[in-house]
């Protein structure tokens, strides 16, 4: 309990940290805003909305207003409402507050604790601060009196606060308790998008897909469900935290500035991330009772244990599935890229059983460096974070009823050290000058794992983009098309819309080929458009594609590159810019696994 206090106090001070020097710590208040939000005037039938909460506006006090732009914290509210923040109400006008839900079970704004500046937030376009806003509480009213901020500022920070209410559809729509918001037209997305995110990194001799094995182990604390999944009363939601013990879970819902934490959830499959990742679905089909029901289908002997770390394997078992995870939660880095124990389990299970199937349920990256060129090791499924239907999705890849067709959003180096200075970057000072510098001073190589081995010739594990399927492809006739060779080298126009100027998606180029499935099942390519653009990167994504192809079968892949594509950001004239060049292309199945190469040719003009 002692510990427990001098955490919570800790907490209080880091809070009443000195402003300035927060602010000198952050760039964000370091310069005035290049672009101030204008004035709220929505469209259709918003527009009516504004100019009644413009109205209502006008007739309250500066302190009224400022009220209205920032939540407060009470554990009331929080915990029995489900409230992690709540704006004030003007009782005057009829006006609630906002009252917003944290992490994935609600609505909730993206500035959640991010605050990190007074007036210049509000000056650069900051209308409502969330969950509170110890830099509002008073001194906006006061800002405007001292000529620091606008009269006509404020005005519209309480408008856009108020316009949600003032529309009358949304005021008619507004749910009770217990609203069931479920879609079910969203039904086959969900499930689709659990299979479609499963990466197969590894299939040695063609382990996968299964076919009514006589007798399956499986092992591993991520097999079944969390043998609790419901909220305690202190709470009206999950902080992802199901999959956790108690006391780990305890420290994720209260111990925030803590910075040990366990690399992996052993209380059950993990479907989510935790805190902001966290999900509350209706149900979880958990991979065990998929498998399960599948092994009743196909008469399949099963033999299971999801507690010991040292499990013994039975003697003549067809295959072996070792189910572990990958843990990840807002607030604390993670602490490492593999989980010891979950490596230890694997290796295990592997030197008992020739036939050993890895699925990792993994928030990020996870290093496999501990077991993948083991030999006994036939299969490895990342299967990442797959939400309610996690089972169904893995016994749909793991029996080929589909085949995978995930591709890595990352690279995964072959140890932790290949990493380098990424593991444990440099924290600078609250008096340093690191975040003004802009993001010129900072290696190119480390903006990705994929520019870090291709920038120092690291080779990794597993490149960015890679995955494989149950079939093969082919890669044909590439074509390059140029819309025009001679080009305005900034994008023409001055109106700023929506998305910016209209030019910068303006078609220059054109990249196609043929993808044909060689193999004999049905499965779906990813062929991916890599450019070399001058003065930059070798490879940079700029586009990717889906295809579906049964055995045989061939189709025309287009990618069109828009201006903003082939563009770099001038910081002089501080708008996007062509170049004149040759710039390399590149199609392929991942980074570093091209199957075509061409180039095109621009000529620009100032």
């Amino acid at each position: 309990m002692a510990s427990f206090i001098a955490v919570l106090a800790f907490t209080a001070s880091v809070q009443a940290t000195n402003f300035t020097e927060l602010e000198l710590f952050w760039s964000y208040g370091r310069s005035p805003p290049v672009y101030p939000s204008p004035p709220g005037a929505g469209l259709g039938d918003w527009s009516a909305a504004y100019a009644r909460a413009r109205a209502d506006v006008a007739n309250l006090t500066n302190e009224e207003k400022n009220n209205m732009t920032y939540g407060y914290d009470s554990e009331t509210l929080a915990f029995i409402n489900g409230c992690s923040g709540l704006s004030y109400g003007v009782a005057s006008i009829g006006y609630p507050g906002m009252c917003l839900s944290d992490a994935g079970n609600g609505l909730r704004g993206a500035e959640w604790s991010a605050q990190l500046t007074g007036i210049a937030s509000a000056n650069a376009g900051l209308d409502v601060a969330m969950p509170d806003s110890t830099y509002w509480e008073g001194t906006l009213s006061e800002a405007v009196a001292n000529g620091s901020m606008t009269q006509a500022r404020l005005d519209d920070m309480a408008t856009r606060a108020r316009v949600w209410h003032a529309m009358p559809s949304v005021i008619a729509n507004l749910g009770g308790d217990n609203v069931d918001a479920r879609n079910p037209a969203a039904t086959p997305t969900i499930f689709q998008g659990a299979v479609e995110g499963q990466v197969l990194l590894k299939n040695y001799n063609n382990t996968l897909p299964l076919s009514k094995p006589k007798h399956m182990a499986i092992y591993g604390y991520d097999a079944p469900a969390p043998p609790k999944v419901n909220p305690p009363a202190s709470m009206a939601w999950w902080m992802g935290d199901e999959s956790l013990g108690m006391v780990d879970s305890l420290a994720l819902d209260n111990l925030t500035y803590l910075t040990s934490f366990p690399e992996s959830a052993y209380n059950g499959t993990l479907i989510g991330g935790g805190g902001s990742g966290g999900v509350s679905p209706p149900y979880i089909h958990d991979p065990f009772s998929a498998l399960s029901a599948q092994a009743r289908l196909d008469g399949t002997y099963l033999s299971w244990d999801f507690t010991e770390f040292n499990p013994l394997v039975p003697v003549g078992t067809d295959v072996c599935l070792v189910l572990i995870n990958e843990f990840s939660t807002e607030s604390r880095d993670r602490p490492g890229l593999a989980d010891p124990d979950s490596d230890a389990l694997v290796e295990t299970v592997a030197s008992q059983c020739p036939n050993t199937v890895v699925v990792i349920h993994n928030a990020g990256i996870r290093l496999v460096d501990a077991w993948i060129d083991n030999e006994n090791v036939t299969a490895v499924l990342l299967s990442h974070l797959p939400g309610q239907d996690t089972g169904a999705a893995l016994v749909e890849v793991l029996y080929g009823r589909q085949s995978p067709s995930g591709r890595l959003p990352y690279t995964i180096a072959k140890r932790a050290s290949d990493y380098g200075a990424l593991l444990a970057p440099t924290r600078p000072s609250a008096t340093s000058d690191y975040y003004t510098q802009g993001m010129s001073t900072i290696p190119k190589a480390l903006i990705s794992t994929t520019a870090i081995s291709i920038a120092h010739n690291i080779t990794p594990q597993v490149e960015f983009g890679y995955g494989l399927t149950y079939s093969t492809f082919s890669y044909s006739d590439i074509a390059v098309s140029v819309s025009n060779a001679s080009l305005p080298a900034y994008a023409p126009g001055t109106e700023i819309q929506q998305g910016g100027l209209p030019s910068l998606w303006n078609v220059v180029a054109s990249v196609a080929c043929t993808i044909t499935n060689t193999g004999s099942v049905t499965a779906a390519e990813v062929p991916q458009l890599y450019v070399g653009i001058p003065g930059g990167s070798e490879k940079t994504l700029r586009g990717f594609d889906k295809v579906s192809l049964a055995p045989g079968e061939l189709t025309r892949v287009q990618f069109d590159l828009k201006r903003r594509d082939l563009s770099v950001w001038d910081v002089v004239g501080q708008q996007w810019e062509l170049q004149s060049g040759i710039y390399n292309v590149y199609v392929g199945a991942s980074v570093l696994d091209i199957k075509l190469t061409s180039s095109l040719s621009l000529s620009t003009e100032y």
